[in-house]
């Protein structure tokens, strides 16, 4: 398939996990991805690691450092992509941390944390993001979780970040769905990323029982292709009617 050619699309988080893969698939597919994140080494990686892979689609990619807690380095990215492409068609807001302990032992600075990377980092981009897609009648595509959907033990200020992120897709879904920007959000389960790996390790006292009873698919975590793939779909014409939406993959966590 090469549902992007001649499109541009910034990926944030793009030097790992959902991000790389995200950057990848959308190459492969023939965009020209700018790739953002924190970690520039990572996401010139990533960027590296693609050099070639989209020869026949014409896809490409390219990196840049993006601090998404800094709302200059938001304006920024999204300028230099417009600026190296002419044009901005997508969206992708994958860069998020995890912060893993019971509530009680969650500090102020943990949680506020939490709350500018996941949630105020994706209002930051999307803000800088309006004009360009607007002009262009493009598509943004959030990265949530199904800890927005459903209760996530031990993982409170990350549950509440991405319920955020829920809310923030919906509202600008409506705000510009007369205007031709599609506004949707995906809630991926496990995902075997580093942003999880590990995790709950640390936490003195984890009732594992929690995870296994709201778990019905205790297979293997999901990989960051699969996510990568919803991603493509939402930003894609294929889903020219999809706006507001929030897509579950996650093996079907949410579905009891």
């Amino acid at each position: 398939m090469r549902r992007f050619q001649n499109r541009a699309i910034l990926v944030s988080g793009g030097a790992s996990g959902i991000g790389r893969a995200t950057a990848a698939r959308l190459v492969e597919e023939g965009a020209q991805v700018l790739c953002a994140d924190i970690n520039l080494a990572g996401a010139e990686e990533t960027a590296a690691s693609l050099a070639g892979t989209g020869a026949e689609s014409g896809g490409s990619c390219a990196a840049i450092a993006l601090d998404v807690t800094d709302p200059a380095a938001c304006d920024a990215a999204v300028a230099a992509a417009v600026e190296r492409f002419g044009r901005l068609d997508g969206l992708a807001n994958v860069a998020g941390i995890g912060c893993f302990g019971h509530v009680a032992t969650t500090s102020d600075a943990e949680w506020a944390r939490v709350i500018a990377v996941n949630l105020s980092g994706v209002f930051r981009m999307t803000r800088a993001a309006l004009p360009p897609l607007t002009e262009t009648k493009g598509a943004i595509v959030n990265i949530a979780s199904a800890a927005g959907l459903v209760a996530t033990p031990y993982a409170a200020a990350y549950s509440a970040s991405k319920s955020g992120v829920l809310g923030l897709t919906r509202t600008v879904a409506a705000e510009y769905a007369t205007r031709g920007l599609r506004v949707n959000a995906i809630c991926p389960g496990a995902v075997d990323t580093p942003l999880i790996a590990g995790g709950f390790d640390a936490i003195d006292g984890v009732d594992m029982g929690l995870f296994s009873r709201m778990t019905p698919l205790l297979g293997p975590m999901a990989q960051p292709a699969d996510i990568a793939a919803a991603v493509a779909f939402l930003l894609s014409d294929d889903a020219r009617f999809v706006t507001g939406a929030v897509l579950a993959v996650d093996g079907g966590q949410t579905a009891i």
